[in-house]
C-alpha cells in the first residue's frame, strides 16, 4: 500500500479522495469509496434537510472514515443545515468556496465538532488563510478540474502550495486526476493523495443520471467549455472569478458569455429549464467534468477506481525506482 501523511491522518488504506459533486455524490458513493480503502465525500451543498438525512446518514450507517463536503457560502443562505449536517458527527468535513471570514468561521466550528477538517483551495493566498484558520487537510484544485475552478493549473499549483505549508498540513491534489498515472504524478510532485471527481462522477454508485453518465463517457476533452451559465439560470451567486467547466450542449451554445441577459430573462426561462432537467434532457442540463474526460470511457464500480488507481500507481512508482542507477 502507499502510505503518506494523508492516509496516517486519517487511518485510510489508499490517498485516494472522491470529490463531494453536488447532485452527484450521494450516500451510496461515499460509503462504497470508504469501504474500498479510500475517503468517500457525501456533498451536501445544493441539497436540503430531506438529502442530508437520507445521505449522511447512509454515509454514516456505512462506517469506517467518511466525511461531507460543503460550499460554505451556500451554507450561509441556509440556516439550519450546518447544524444538521454536524448532527450526524461526520469524522471528515471537506468545505470549499468561501471567503477568508467563512473559512475561519467554518474550519473553527467543524474542528470544534471533533472532524478532520479538509479546505479545498485554488490558489497559495487561500492556503495560506486555510492553513492560518487551522484547516488539518489541503486541497489544492487545478484549473483542469470539472464544476467550478479557477485559472492555476494543478502542475505548478501543487509545489507552490506546498512551499507554502512548508508539511505543516497533509496537501491533496485535484484537478487533472483519473488513474493511477495522476496518482503517481501526485505523489512525484509531493502531494499526500489525489481527489478525483470525473472519475467518480461516472460509476455505478454515482447519483448522475443515465444520461449525464453516457454524456461524459462519449464526450471529449475537446467538448468542454467554461460557462457561468448554469449558475445564472438557478439563480446561484457564484463569485465571478469562478467559472464552471461543462460538456458543451444547447444550453452552453446559446447562453454562454450572456449572463446579463440569462438573469433578466430567468423568471422566463429557468423553468423551462428545470423541467428539461428533471426528463434529463442532455441538451440542457448541466454536464460538470474535468479535463480528464478523454481517460472516461465506461461506468465502473467505484470500488474498482480505488483499487485499480492504487495498483496501477504502485507499478509506475516502483518502475520509476528501477530507473535509477548509482
Amino acid at each position: 500500500m502507499i502510505s503518506t501523511k494523508l492516509t496516517e491522518l486519517l487511518g485510510i488504506d489508499h490517498p485516494v479522495i472522491s470529490a463531494p459533486m453536488g447532485s452527484v455524490s450521494g450516500g451510496r458513493l461515499a460509503t462504497a469509496v470508504t469501504r474500498a480503502g479510500g475517503l468517500g465525500l457525501v456533498g451536501v451543498s445544493y441539497g436540503d434537510a430531506a438529502f442530508i438525512d437520507e445521505h449522511v446518514a447512509q454515509a454514516a450507517q456505512g462506517g469506517g472514515v467518511w466525511g461531507v463536503g460543503c460550499v460554505m457560502f451556500t451554507f450561509d443562505e441556509r440556516p439550519g443545515l450546518w447544524d444538521k449536517v454536524l448532527g450526524y458527527a461526520p469524522p471528515v468535513i471537506a468545505l470549499s468556496f468561501g471567503d477568508a471570514d467563512q473559512v475561519r468561521r467554518y474550519v473553527a466550528s467543524a474542528a470544534d465538532s471533533g472532524a478532520h477538517v479538509v479546505v479545498q483551495v485554488h490558489d497559495p493566498e487561500q492556503a495560506a488563510v486555510a492553513v492560518q484558520a487551522g484547516a488539518s487537510v489541503l486541497v489544492a484544485q487545478g484549473a483542469e478540474a470539472g464544476g467550478h475552478h479557477k485559472t492555476q493549473a494543478t502542475l505548478p499549483l501543487i509545489p507552490a502550495v506546498l512551499d507554502l505549508t512548508q508539511g505543516a498540513v497533509p496537501v491533496v491534489a485535484a484537478g487533472g486526476f483519473a488513474d493511477g498515472r495522476g496518482l503517481a504524478a501526485a505523489l512525484a510532485l509531493g502531494a499526500d493523495g489525489v481527489m478525483m471527481g470525473t472519475r467518480f462522477a461516472v460509476t455505478e454508485e454515482s447519483m448522475g443520471t443515465p444520461g449525464f453518465k453516457s454524456s461524459l463517457i462519449s464526450g471529449a476533452t475537446a467538448d468542454l467549455v467554461d460557462t457561468r451559465a448554469f449558475d445564472v439560470v438557478r439563480g446561484i451567486p457564484w463569485d465571478e472569478v469562478y467559472r464552471a467547466r461543462s460538456v458543451s450542449n444547447a444550453f452552453t451554445r446559446a447562453w454562454t458569455d450572456r449572463d446579463g441577459e440569462l438573469a433578466a430573462r430567468r423568471g422566463e426561462i429557468e423553468p423551462e429549464w428545470a423541467a428539461a432537467v428533471a426528463r434529463d434532457d442532455t441538451s440542457q442540463r448541466a454536464l460538470f467534468a474535468g479535463e480528464v474526460l478523454d481517460l472516461v470511457h465506461d461506468v465502473r464500480p467505484a470500488a474498482s477506481v480505488v483499487r485499480d488507481t492504487v495498483t496501477e500507481a504502485e507499478a509506475i512508482l516502483r518502475g520509476l525506482t528501477a530507473r535509477l542507477t548509482p
